[in-house]
């Protein structure tokens, strides 16, 4: 399927409901959150989209949570979409040390709580985002559930945001579409 060549809200409430979840499964890789988001449209603007997707997101169970886990490369793994290379582009050209410790961090962390180290990269370097992960390390699991939530949250928020600027915004930021 062709990518949408995006026009703001308005052309999002008017795509079909397969375009649309499509779309919002490429920010959230959960597909009832993406249906339940697509489902309510129209939407009267940006912020009650914001909105409602947090909304959505908050009400995940964790099945539906793992799903949307499922759809983010770990932190120092080849990005396997657009989104997540932008968003991991401080962690390219890392000292090897680093992105060996990533792997080896990555590694404790998705055996300890059996799921991807989720983190709002947001172009953030190797090193803090290796802090961030060790410091996570100490979370039980339901501390941990909460702070991925709120990653996530994060992460969201950033590409829908970026998903309902026209198209010609993201060319003025060198990125392609």
């Amino acid at each position: 399927m062709r990518r949408v060549d995006w026009r703001g809200l308005a052309s999002f409430n008017q795509l079909s409901e397969r375009q649309a979840i499509q779309q919002l499964y490429e920010c959230c890789s959960s597909s009832i959150w993406a249906s339940r988001v697509a489902d309510a449209r129209p939407f009267p603007d940006d912020e009650a989209l914001l909105e409602y997707a947090d909304l959505i997101l908050a009400d995940l169970t964790d099945a539906d949570l793992d799903e949307a886990l499922a759809g983010h490369p770990r932190i120092g793994d080849r990005p396997d979409n657009p989104s997540s290379e932008r968003e991991q582009s401080g962690v390219a050209g890392a000292d090897a040390s680093v992105l060996a410790d990533l792997e080896k961090f990555n590694t404790a962390y998705e055996e300890k709580f059996g799921h991807v180290y989720l983190v709002f990269a947001d172009g953030r370097p190797a090193d803090e985002l290796l802090d961030i992960l060790g410091r996570r390390m100490h979370n039980d699991a339901e501390t941990e559930r909460r702070e991925l939530r709120t990653e996530l949250a994060k992460i969201n928020l950033s590409r829908l945001t970026r998903m309902l600027t026209p198209a010609s915004s993201h060319l003025d930021e060198g990125a392609t579409t």
